[in-house]
């Protein structure tokens, strides 16, 4: 899949639905994207709180883009859409 389709933020997104897939939590992640959506802006909080500690296993640009991805709602229910479409592929 090319994500030269995919505009800034989303360019990410396939890379991060074959890490999901390949451990079989891409419907996991969608659900939790959905159910947890009202705290979302506090995982993003965490994500900026605790980007010291991750930043051995994930860049600082992913966090970085993981954490725009959960403050905006939007984004988070169209990532988890995205998800659940590569699901049904």
């Amino acid at each position: 899949m090319q994500t030269d389709s995919f505009p800034g933020k989303r360019s990410s997104w396939p890379r991060w639905a074959d890490f999901l897939r390949q451990r079989g939590l891409e419907t996991f992640a969608a659900w939790t994207l959905e159910a947890l959506a009202p705290l979302s802006t506090v995982g993003a909080q965490l994500l900026h709180f605790g980007s010291p500690l991750i930043r051995p296993a994930i860049s600082s640009a992913q966090i970085e883009s993981l954490a725009d991805l959960l403050e905006d709602p939007g984004e988070a229910r169209a990532f988890a859409a995205f998800l659940r479409e590569e699901v049904n592929l």
